[in-house]
């Protein structure tokens, strides 16, 4: 039988109201999406929430605002917040211990490098001054020990191949904290955007969402057993080759809100559900909750 598919939904992210009005951004609504794309076959659910850069336990209890009612139709569910962006990289992760007291977070962070983001000035340029989303080899190791104390399976995005070869380094070193998963982050012409002004015309990065790209991230997984998935990160994944062709590979997918740019404004439960339709075409069944955190080996609480 073929092995079962994660999908995992990033609801949100940056994602603005003017760019797609069904994006959820206060608690309320991130719990109704949140429950809507489980049912509709999502196995984890990312967000993000409007309280950053505060003491770990304001953030902490923004995110549970959203989350509570979650848990309390799914006990199963698997959700995670993004980092709390400082200050100082202890700043961004202090949020992580009050969640996880909880005993419901069973997926961390962990994000192995740094990035250029932002949008294009109207010269088609990588507008000034930008954001750099910096993570050092310090970082890093703070971010591991937070998963390894609060036995949270690290979520590892890959925005560079530079980011793919520290991983699989800690990989290789038998030091990466149980449940690591990589998501390979392919740039979509949009970059990673916030506003409909960007819409059609961010800076984007990494590698394009080809087939050729995808090879040569298949290249560096070689020999690897970690579970990879893939996402588009401002462009439309269905609208790419890389999705089938992962799924063809053994991959699971990302979709969602916070990847998603183009001509379109769907939900984030049809993008969702056309996760689900892509993998009925090839084959393989849609991971449960429970099946996905078996699939990612998370530790148990």
């Amino acid at each position: 039988m073929a092995d079962p598919v994660i999908i995992e939904a990033a609801i949100n992210g940056t994602t603005t109201k003017d760019r797609n009005p069904h994006v959820p951004r206060d608690p309320e609504e991130i719990a109704t999406d949140a429950l809507a794309c489980l049912a509709a076959g999502a196995g984890i659910v990312h967000n993000h929430c409007d309280v950053v850069a505060a003491p770990g336990e304001q953030a902490a209890a923004r995110y549970l605002e959203g989350w509570k009612p979650v848990f309390a139709e799914r006990p199963d569910a698997l959700i995670y917040p993004t980092t709390n962006f400082g200050p100082g990289v202890e700043g961004a992760y202090a949020h992580m211990a009050p969640l996880a007291a909880t005993g419901q977070l069973k997926i961390g962070i962990i994000d192995p490098g740094s990035v250029n983001l932002g949008g294009a000035d109207a010269d088609g340029l990588p507008a000034a001054p930008g954001f750099v989303y910096a993570n050092s080899y310090g970082d890093i190791h703070h971010q591991a020990a937070v998963c390894t104390e609060h036995r949270l399976g690290p979520s590892m995005a890959i925005f560079e191949p530079g980011w793919l070869r520290t991983a699989l380094t800690w990989w290789r070193m038998g030091k990466l904290p149980q449940g690591a998963m990589v998501k390979l982050y392919f740039g979509g012409d949009a970059g990673y955007i916030t506003s409909v002004a960007q819409q059609h015309a961010g800076a984007t990065f990494g590698l394009p969402p080809t087939l050729k790209a995808l090879d040569a991230y298949c290249e560096l997984l070689e020999g690897c057993t970690l579970p990879w998935s893939v996402a588009v990160i401002g462009g439309d994944i269905f609208d790419s080759p890389i999705a089938r062709e992962a799924l063809e590979r053994g991959a699971h997918l990302h979709v969602g809100l916070e990847d998603h740019a183009g001509s379109r404004t769907p939900t984030n439960v049809e993008l969702v559900e056309q996760a689900v339709a892509l993998c009925n075409e090839v084959g393989r069944p849609i991971a449960s909750c429970d099946k996905s955190a078996e699939i990612l080996n998370l530790p148990r609480r």
